[in-house]
């Protein structure tokens, strides 16, 4: 089995049942490398880079992001609860990170002010995530469950969100000009400008 080192770096690697559970890992990079069934829940990622990165079934909850950096990445089916992504790193000459989350649970995590433009929810469990303040535009987050997700200052325009239920996105603290909802869920818009609606 693979060992992963600080200060290495690791080209078109495949790592399974790695655990590095509560555990630091510092500067190691990856590109192009597949991570199935992985335990790094409540490790420290700090500085490390992922590049066209697939994680499939891994446990990343309670994982600490410092400074890390994540572009082309995928996470398909992966428990990530409890995740800061405001402390990785992203730079802001990279507006879409081409992040991809797939079936995961993502709960009570944060991404109150970043930029990701693009990025993909799919069949996800989103519930009480920090979306406040953020830009979302071009998002797809589709087939989600926002159940009590903050939505403030967030710019979804173009998003799509066909499909997804529970959220409360108000219309006037939020941009979604051009957003896609399914017609049933669009209704729940219609809460934050106190209509009443009758048969």
């Amino acid at each position: 089995m693979i060992k992963i080192q600080d200060h290495q770096q690791y080209y078109n690697q495949v790592f399974n049942d790695l655990n590095i559970g509560s555990l630091l890992i510092s500067e190691a990079e990856f590109e192009e490398c597949e991570f199935s069934s992985c335990d790094f829940s409540s490790a420290t990622l700090a500085h490390c880079k992922f590049v066209n990165c697939n994680f499939n079934h891994c446990n990343f909850s309670l994982a600490k992001v410092n400074y890390s950096q994540f572009t082309e990445v995928s996470f398909i089916e992966c428990k990530m609860i409890g995740i800061d992504w405001t402390k990785a790193n992203w730079p802001k000459f990279i507006v879409n990170p081409e992040l991809s989350f797939i079936r995961c649970i993502m709960n009570d995590s944060s991404f109150f002010g970043l930029t990701l433009h693009g990025v993909i929810l799919e069949e996800c469990k989103v519930h009480e995530v920090d979306f406040r303040s953020g830009d979302f535009s071009n998002a797809c987050m589709t087939y989600c469950d926002f159940s009590q997700s903050l939505f403030m200052r967030t710019n979804l325009q173009k998003a799509d969100l066909t499909e997804s239920t529970h959220f409360t996105i108000n219309v006037l603290e939020n941009t979604i000009k051009q957003a896609k909802f399914s017609r049933y869920e669009a209704l729940s818009l219609l809460d934050s400008l106190g209509i009443e609606l009758v048969d």
